[in-house]
């Protein structure tokens, strides 16, 4: 199923003709089933797999599941994890006007993928004047990569063992300018994170245990220090948190400092957005148990949201309703990723774009100033850790 999220990418913004509109998720499902039925056999069984990258949650994913196994059984198939022939993947999606279930199925060279969809009754839309998510690959390499950062018309690269600073002449390709070692007292810990924070020609770097400061004019020069301050956490250009990070984990510990110099002690967390509602400031935090917790101006939690993966970043885009903040997918175990965009609404989550696909788990999502953020992925395919810039475009 190597090209499913690519087929699923370009699904999710139209409807064929041929697929049928159910009048309801089950119904759908049950459409999908007997179609599932027929490829497969009488008394054959069939691995399926199901993904949710919708707004609607868990509760609706299984009552679809349910409603297909149930509609498979009836027909005269079933469903089984032991190497059976056939194996199929559902994945429930949205687009502007439906929610739709998409199946690839697959049995030795032999594929089809169907659609089955009913209409969204809450009048919550994908897209607002034609929002779109447009990534750029802007660096790869072999070593492992924990941020990319653009000071003064140059790129930082920040690797586990050094800083580098690339530059490029007359439009041509970025080209090593310079290069600092990172020495650390201690080993690093396991799944190493890391951050840049650019001002102009000057640079801050963040990594476990370690704060370093250094600039890029007239030449490359950093001075690195063990520390315990807290990691400057930005969102856009709107608002700034301070978090303290664990010194021997992937994650931050949760005392936190906000903008107006409360302190304040909230669940661990991985990663941090703010967003505009309505002229109120609110913050995300996806936090260590899987959950994304919104929380008001005061750190005081206001709601959750689920179905989103541990790393989220908020831009400066504002296409139709609010600001936008981008989330990538919880793990399933794939090989590839996705990012997507989403507004906050009435403190809900509500999709802007389809999901963007990625060549393999995006390892980190931070602010790059504007409307974009870099995404730092692991390519499985060609081993290299790969950086893209990927904007929120709002539109006509």
């Amino acid at each position: 199923m190597k090209l499913w999220h690519a087929v699923v990418s370009a699904l999710l913004l139209f409807i064929p003709p041929l697929a049928t509109a159910a009048d309801e998720g089950n119904a759908a499902a049950r459409e999908l089933a007997r179609k599932t039925a027929a490829f497969v056999g009488r008394g054959e069984a069939v691995s399926v797999s199901w993904a949710n990258v919708s707004s609607l949650g868990t509760s609706e994913l299984l009552q679809a599941r349910g409603a297909f196994e149930t509609a498979l059984r009836e027909a005269g198939s079933r469903t089984s994890d032991v190497a059976p022939l056939t194996e199929a993947r559902v994945t429930l999606s949205e687009n502007r006007t439906h929610y739709l279930l998409v199946e690839e199925i697959r049995r030795g060279e032999e594929r089809q993928v169907w659609i089955s969809a009913w209409k969204r009754s809450d009048g919550v839309i994908t897209s607002s004047g034609g929002a779109a998510l447009e990534k750029k690959l802007v660096w790869e390499q072999d070593d492992p990569m924990l941020d990319v950062a653009f000071p003064s018309g140059a790129m930082l690269v920040l690797s586990p063992n050094h800083v580098t600073l690339y530059a490029r002449q007359n439009g041509g390709p970025w080209a090593t300018s310079a290069a600092v070692a990172l020495l650390s007292s201690r080993p690093w810990p396991r799944d190493l994170r890391g951050h840049l924070r650019v001002n102009g020609a000057t640079f801050q770097a963040y990594l476990p245990g370690m704060a370093c400061n250094g600039a890029v004019e007239p030449s490359l020069a950093m001075e690195c220090k063990a520390s315990d301050e807290p990691w400057v956490l930005e969102s856009g250009s709107r608002s700034m948190l301070l978090g303290y990070f664990s010194q021997a984990r992937n994650f931050f510990e949760g005392r936190v400092i906000t903008q107006s110099g409360a302190r304040k002690t909230v669940a661990p967390f991985y990663s941090a957005a703010s967003a505009d509602e309505q002229g109120q400031t609110l913050w995300l935090l996806a936090l260590v148990d899987g959950r994304t917790q919104i929380f008001d101006a005061a750190l005081d939690p206001a709601a959750s949201i689920a179905q989103w993966g541990s790393d989220i970043a908020g831009t400066d885009a504002h296409c139709g309703r609010g600001s936008q903040v981008l989330a990538t997918r919880p793990g399933d175990g794939s090989v590839t990723d996705a990012v997507q965009a989403f507004s906050i609404v009435n403190r809900s989550a509500v999709p802007l774009t389809p999901p963007l696909d990625f060549p393999g788990p995006v390892t980190a999502l931070w602010p790059s100033g504007g409307s974009s953020v870099v995404a730092i992925v692991h390519n499985l395919a060609t081993g290299k850790y790969e950086a893209y810039v990927v904007t929120v475009s709002c539109g006509g």
